[in-house]
């Protein structure tokens, strides 16, 4: 299949980048790559440092599936053997290095959930120990010897901790070389990462001169903020949303960023056009559109591509019935009450839930009513005893719901 005019590739692939080194290369290998109906080579590197991708992954993975709509092809490096250094970006303190049963454990996961974007027929799955670990301890000599250490502590990172005296492993010095040598052995054309990962990407241009490769185009994306407006989306910082998680759980999360934030996701996580977004802004500030329609319209958009339709209009209505309307969830298990819980004067609360398993005891269940986080037929009940009542009590502790038969 033919490419596209490189024009209109330059166009499609520099929307939502953050920083393109350096275009006029990318529009020559572009030019090259028709003439010899090459597609190009395209890298991206994951360290399985957690077991799941969010949608902070994502943003740099649809801008791999722009590579692959073009015709080009997509590399998914999984970093088993750069995951033992642990990528240092970022971080002011040494990383503990990973074990080799967690990297290949979550390895797996990431193989499992990429193609929730990528293309599996335009991708080629690669892992960067193929290369590294047969590396001779000559060979890393010789590649360490093609950098130097005032370079490496160029990196702002080291650099600051270097000045304020944090101690720096020599294995993590090694981290940009490393992944710069897979740019080599892969033979990139382009290498696409974070903004952070900049110094790492531009060792990889100077690597691949010194072992006689053409440099790497370099693609950066910017750095999805989490849920909590301020830090990267990070599952060690607990503001993520998993692209694995249940839809009901993945459109909760979303509906808990701020108003504004929610433009940069449709940005980032959407392919809605631009121009669409920014009518979106103008309508909410003008009133005409309901801010909370917006985020919910964009929940749906970010549940339906990682699971369904279907399934992003019930965390919807789900959402709608169980937030904003405050009712129980529609699919609120129904139980006959237990025996224990009736007495002489009526229904004895605290036994009722701690029966039903909505407390873990019927001191957690005590606890749980005097803070006031216990409804029935949605009032909150600050008494251990309920007046006896006939047909069905809708029962909540906290985030549990059970619905209760009082008659047979």
């Amino acid at each position: 299949m033919p490419f596209p005019p490189v024009d209109e590739q330059l166009t499609y692939i520099k929307r939502g980048l953050a920083e393109l080194i350096r275009e006029e290369e990318l529009r020559e290998r572009l030019i090259a790559a028709a003439k010899e109906n090459r597609p190009l080579r395209v890298k991206a590197g994951f360290d399985p440092t957690a077991p799941d991708l969010h949608l902070g992954h994502t943003v740099l993975l649809r801008k791999m599936k722009h590579f692959q709509d073009l015709g080009h092809t997509v590399i998914f490096l999984i970093g088993d053997m750069t995951g033992i250094i642990g990528d240092p970006t970022g971080r002011n303190i040494t990383r503990p290095p990973m074990t080799r049963e967690d990297i290949e454990r979550n390895a797996a996961t990431y193989r499992e959930q990429v193609f929730k974007i990528l293309d599996p027929e335009k991708t080629e799955i690669r892992f960067n120990s193929q290369w590294l670990a047969p590396l001779t301890f000559e060979n890393m000599v010789r590649l360490c010897s093609k950098y130097t250490v005032a370079r490496l502590l160029e990196r702002d990172d080291f650099s600051k901790r270097f000045k304020e005296g944090i101690p720096i492993s020599v294995h993590e010095l090694l981290y940009p070389l490393s992944q710069a040598f897979d740019s080599f052995a892969l033979e990139c054309d382009v290498e696409m990462g974070g903004t952070d990962q900049k110094f790492n990407l531009l060792v990889g241009r100077e690597i691949q001169k010194d072992y006689g490769q053409a440099p790497q185009i370099i693609a950066t994306v910017p750095i999805l903020e989490g849920l909590d407006g301020v830090e990267k989306m990070s599952k060690s910082k607990n503001n993520y949303v998993g692209i694995a998680e249940p839809p009901k759980v993945m459109f909760r999360k979303i509906m808990q960023i701020s108003d504004e934030l929610m433009y940069r996701y449709y940005e980032l996580l959407t392919d809605l056009p631009m121009h669409e977004i920014a009518r979106l802004k103008e309508n909410v500030a003008g009133g005409q559109d309901d801010p909370m329609e917006v985020k919910m319209a964009l929940g749906q958009r970010i549940v339906a591509e990682f699971h369904s339709e279907a399934d992003a209009d019930a965390a919807r209505d789900a959402f709608d019935r169980e937030v904003r309307r405050g009712l129980e969830p529609a699919d609120t298990e129904t139980v006959d009450l237990p025996a224990g819980a009736r007495t002489e004067k009526g229904l004895r609360l605290d036994k009722l839930l701690a029966m039903i398993g909505l407390a873990d005891s019927v001191t957690d269940a005590s606890r749980k009513i005097k803070a006031g986080a216990v409804e029935v037929n949605g009032r909150i009940q600050d008494r251990l005893v309920l007046e006896e009542a006939g047909g069905v009590l809708v029962v909540r502790a906290g985030k549990k719901w059970k619905r209760v038969r009082t008659e047979d």
